[in-house]
């Protein structure tokens, strides 16, 4: 197995530090609104590697956080904390608003088929660890602390500056005087450890005692805090998106490394962004879609999920309603194999070795960093070869251990060619844009006594 690792730019044969043992950490939401399917393309690529990582033997721990504090609206320290604003947004305290949307998004993650991780972690519930590895960064001379805050020095960890290969003192945080936050800081780069419930901060909701006073943890700080409790001072895989790369998996880094003097995460694992029409995803131009929300249009929850793994999960997918209308046709052709499953019969040499072929290029594909597309693409030229149905359908069967698209508890009706033949008209409304069009005709089917339910028509 291969994988692309953004610590050191290079595909490398993956060897975990404790074989069969790998701890995985995976950068979770901050729960003050709900999740999207960007999101959804992100823990889909997360739930992949898993797969493919149990798939091949291994016992993997997958830790996840949930941001709950401290994160703000510029990951450079800058602006409100996100939770009072959702709080703020839905008139509901902090405390109510985690609750609803870490429940929402494992929820919608589920729809996902996404396995849950082994360990769900709260920074809120994590305080004390928090406070004991600022206190092991100050104790080292990584960590000063100021009026307003106690902040990690970037100056004393060298190789801070080019980790993952990008300059971030180019591109400085809170580059614009009137935005850098923080007025004694050593140096605009430097991220808070911890605030204190001074100044702009002194009603913030969550406060927790501390050596430096009352206040509340950076984000930066949970994730360090966490992964350590859970999977070691030094461990497998840490994934995150491609935003994490400039400032939160440096910072990271550079807290766990400075306060343990060993190496944080081995491979580093990054997914690209998902743009909506071409577009990146803005309320503004009201392109945020939810997974239910995709549902709702009549589309299917696994339908998304082989859309997202046509793109290789490093480049970006551009998401729009005709491109999801091809991946549920394409998932509606797979299933069927499955649900038409005949008896196996015995085969020739010929059409063995073809079998084998298939199996073999399939597994490379997707072990080599993950390449998804390519395996998609042997396995519909193992549909459109000459094997028998049932070698098919055990081939999907056996792929479907990583794919994740819950082919095995499929189920279906006969139904009515006129029947099929609306629900065909309605798909291509969908992929139209026409939900208006759509929901009529989903509206005449149920009045001929069916409803649309999964991937078939029930009585």
């Amino acid at each position: 197995m291969k994988i692309y690792n953004s610590l050191t730019r290079q595909i490398e044969d993956f060897t975990p530090l404790n074989p069969p043992k790998v701890g995985m950490y995976t950068c979770g939401m901050t729960v003050y609104d709900y999740a999207h399917i960007g999101h959804g393309r992100k823990y889909v690529c997360d739930d992949l590697l898993r797969r493919l990582l149990i798939y091949n033997g291994y016992e993997v721990n997958h830790v996840q956080n949930v941001t709950d504090v401290g994160h703000l609206m510029s990951d450079g320290d800058e602006g409100e904390d996100k939770m009072e604003k959702g709080a703020k947004k839905y008139k509901k305290t902090v405390w109510e608003v985690a609750e609803m949307y870490t429940n929402d998004f494992y929820e919608q993650m589920g729809l996902l088929n996404i396995l849950r991780p082994t360990t769900i972690c709260r920074a809120t519930e994590h305080i004390e660890e928090q406070i004991k590895l600022i206190k092991r960064l100050s104790d080292k001379g990584f960590a000063y602390e100021t009026p307003e805050a106690v902040y990690f020095d970037i100056g004393k960890f060298p190789r801070y500056e080019n980790l993952f290969g990008l300059n971030r003192l180019d591109k400085r945080v809170a580059v614009r005087v009137e935005v850098q936050t923080g007025e004694h800081k050593k140096n605009p780069a430097d991220f808070a450890l911890w605030f204190k419930a001074v100044g702009r901060f002194s009603d913030h909701v969550m406060q927790w005692e501390s050596p430096w006073g009352k206040g509340f943890p950076g984000w930066h700080i949970e994730c360090s805090a966490m992964a350590i409790k859970y999977l070691g001072e030094s461990f497998d895989i840490h994934t995150g998106g491609e935003d994490h790369l400039m400032i939160h998996h440096p910072n990271e880094i550079a807290q766990s490394e400075g306060a343990t003097g060993k190496p944080f995460a081995k491979y580093w694992v990054h997914c690209g962004f998902l743009t909506v029409d071409g577009q990146k995803m803005s309320k503004s131009l009201g392109n945020v879609y939810q997974v239910r929300e995709v549902i709702e249009k009549g589309f299917l929850p696994m339908a998304l999920r082989y859309l997202y793994m046509t793109a290789h999960y490093r480049t970006p997918l551009n998401f729009t309603w005709s491109s999801l209308t091809a991946a549920q046709s394409a998932y509606e052709k797979l299933t069927k194999i499955v649900l038409e499953k005949k008896e196996r019969v015995n085969l020739s040499k010929e059409k063995e070795k073809k079998i084998g072929d298939f199996k073999k290029r399939f597994w490379m594909a997707v072990n080599d960093d993950l390449g998804f597309p390519k395996g998609l693409a042997v396995i519909w030229e193992m549909v459109k070869s000459n094997i028998p149905d049932y070698d098919k359908a055990d081939f999907l069967l056996d792929a479907d251990a990583v794919l994740g698209l819950n082919l095995a508890h499929i189920k279906t009706e006969k139904i009515p060619e006129g029947i099929l033949e609306m629900l065909e008209k309605r798909n291509k409304l969908r992929g139209e844009g026409k939900f208006v069009e759509a929901d009529n005709l989903r509206a005449e089917i149920e009045k001929k006594g069916f409803k649309v339910n999964d991937i078939s028509l029930k009585k």
